[in-house]
């Protein structure tokens, strides 16, 4: 199976994203993700992030079907962008030059 990128356009749902679905000896089929624009303008969610998140929430729902998800378009709710940005925001570095603790603490 292949997930393919395809392009997004602005709506006035939000930002759809389209992903073509393709399997051997099947035609393919298209998926549209929807990511609100609330979730841009309150910066919980980058324009360059948008297109991963659509990907792995078409790949769950593609596990979760057997790869046939009856639905073909989907919008991400505020816990999985919530939950995705919690899982990829970078840790912050630790201060290289902190004083090691004594040994006799």
């Amino acid at each position: 199976m292949i997930v393919q990128f395809v392009g997004f356009q602005a709506t006035a749902r939000g930002r759809e994203y389209t992903f073509t679905v393709r399997e051997p000896a099947a035609e393919p089929i298209e998926y549209v993700l929807v990511i609100p624009s609330e979730a841009f303008d309150s910066h919980r969610i980058s324009y360059q992030d948008a297109p991963d998140i659509c990907s792995h929430k078409l790949h769950h729902e593609l596990a979760a079907s057997d790869n046939h998800p009856v639905e073909t378009q989907f919008c991400l709710s505020d816990q999985e962008v919530d939950e995705y940005r919690a899982a990829h925001t970078p840790k912050p570095l630790k201060y290289p030059y902190a004083p090691k603790p004594s040994r006799d603490d």
